[in-house]
């Protein structure tokens, strides 16, 4: 998602796209709550959704995974809408636009807590494996970007198509002030409560679940205000996970438990009992779901420009998987920790179900690569397409989302406008044409024998 950035607002601003739009002075209040209503009604049915969706093909044991399917349903239906009713897809698409808006806004968030937890994922991992991970991740990333760049490139000019002017993308609003104070006001009044009675809530899980996730939104936030040359060195991805594990530190010191035990209950993985972790991790699903919208908004310009953008993600997709697993082959990292980092350039959501389909797979390890590549990009890839000569905006794009997903789409965003339709429509693409491959039992199996 765009960073966010503090801008001086005109007397009488207009509506800020991702909050609810204010009527008349006269009936100011009563729209606020009717916007704050649409929101939470809208982003419920995709909550709901996701969550049926989920149990339903658990419940059948069907391995492919339920958002993704639930994202081309939504994005059938409004195709059908649109040739059928084309105002009735309008009002469906203006009807979710406050849940997808919310879903981009708070986006990074989302991938967070794996870097969390991450003391405890790699705590077994062996530091030769971690330097060989490392290697892996920040050489095939250059290599993702080139090779989808470079195929946008070649299509382009056999294909010759005009680029015209996309759909304009809505941002989502600045942090108010106001959040500010109301998240540092639930972080010490949960902080303080669990301290006391760290079973208030019945778990500890659910007791420190405030402080936990305040914490990591207020990192987040105040990450996001950071000048943009700290923000370079200093994500506001990080920025939020070094707040959440500062809060788990102090917790765990003054309440006697631990950090292991803080981090323990930031991510149970136990849905009975969960905690700040597993409610962000809980909107993955819902991410998918959401492309939907996005990539309809820009479904002409996905028909004009189809041969660049379907090619050049099929074989960047298929260059990213294989090359990871040949790059693990002959560095001799082990075998399931290569499998585990198998969709390095896939957003989270979407890699986790990935390596679901693998056998032994550490899906910690998987979400924290994920975001690695993804803070690797979005410090590195403009310089890098730069360097490399990427500027058409469909391969600055296309390279982008291809190799750093989210995060890399967010920084590219801010600067180049005309390149981000392309970024929106390749960072959904890119999963799902992952994630169809890697269903396929022929393709899993190949990627198993070449990684060993």
């Amino acid at each position: 998602m765009p960073p966010s950035t503090t801008v001086l607002s005109p007397p009488n601003p207009p509506p800020t796209p991702g909050t609810p739009p204010p009527l008349p002075e006269a009936s100011g209040c009563p729209r606020q709550v009717l916007g704050i209503a649409h929101l939470a009604v809208s982003l419920g049915i995709v909550l709901a959704t996701d969550k049926c969706l989920s149990e339903a093909f658990a419940a059948a044991s069907i391995m492919f995974p339920s958002a993704l399917f639930g994202m081309f349903c939504v994005f059938s239906v409004l195709v059908v809408l649109d040739a059928v009713a084309p105002a009735l897809a309008k009002v469906l698409m203006d009807f979710f636009e406050p849940a997808a808006l919310f879903i981009q806004r708070w986006l990074p968030l989302f991938y967070v807590p794996s870097l969390v937890v991450l003391p405890l994922a790699v705590r077994d991992v062996p530091a030769a494996s971690g330097l060989k991970i490392s290697l892996i991740i920040s050489g095939g990333w250059f290599a993702s970007l080139m090779v989808a760049g470079y195929t946008v490139l070649a299509v382009r000019k056999i294909v010759k198509t005009e680029l015209i002017a996309a759909e304009p993308m809505s941002k989502p609003s600045p942090f108010a002030i106001l959040e500010f104070w109301a998240w540092g006001a639930v972080f010490v009044a949960s902080f303080a409560t669990a301290f006391l009675n760290p079973t208030a809530l019945g778990t500890t899980a659910r007791t420190c679940l405030p402080f936990l996730l305040a914490s990591t939104v207020l990192g987040y936030m105040i990450g996001s205000r950071l000048p943009s040359g700290i923000k370079k060195v200093f994500h506001p991805i990080i920025c939020s996970a070094f707040s959440a594990d500062l809060a788990a530190v102090a917790y765990g010191h003054l309440s006697g438990s631990g950090f292991d035990a803080a981090l323990g209950d930031y991510l149970t993985k136990v849905p009975s009992n969960p905690g700040a972790g597993d409610v962000l991790m809980g909107f993955l699903g819902s991410v998918i779901i959401s492309f939907a919208f996005s990539m309809f908004k820009q479904r002409k310009l996905m028909k004009r420009h189809a041969a660049e953008i379907f090619t050049s993600i099929a074989v960047a997709s298929t260059f990213s998987l294989y090359s990871t697993a040949i790059l693990g082959r002959l560095t001799g990292l082990e075998p399931t920790l290569t499998i585990s980092i198998l969709p390095r350039c896939i957003t989270v959501a979407l890699a986790l179900s990935i390596v679901s389909f693998f056998e032994g797979a550490n899906t910690s390890v998987t979400a924290a690569v994920v975001v690695l590549t993804g803070l690797i990009g979005a410090n590195f890839v403009q310089a890098a397409m730069d360097k490399l000569g990427l500027n058409d905006p469909i391969a600055r794009g296309i390279g982008t989302a291809s190799s750093a997903h989210g995060q890399g789409t967010a920084a590219l965003s801010a600067k180049e406008p005309e390149a981000l339709p392309f970024c929106a429509v390749a960072y959904a693409l890119t999963g799902i044409f992952g994630t169809l491959i890697c269903s396929s039992a022929a393709v899993r199996q190949s990627l198993v024998f070449i990684a060993g």
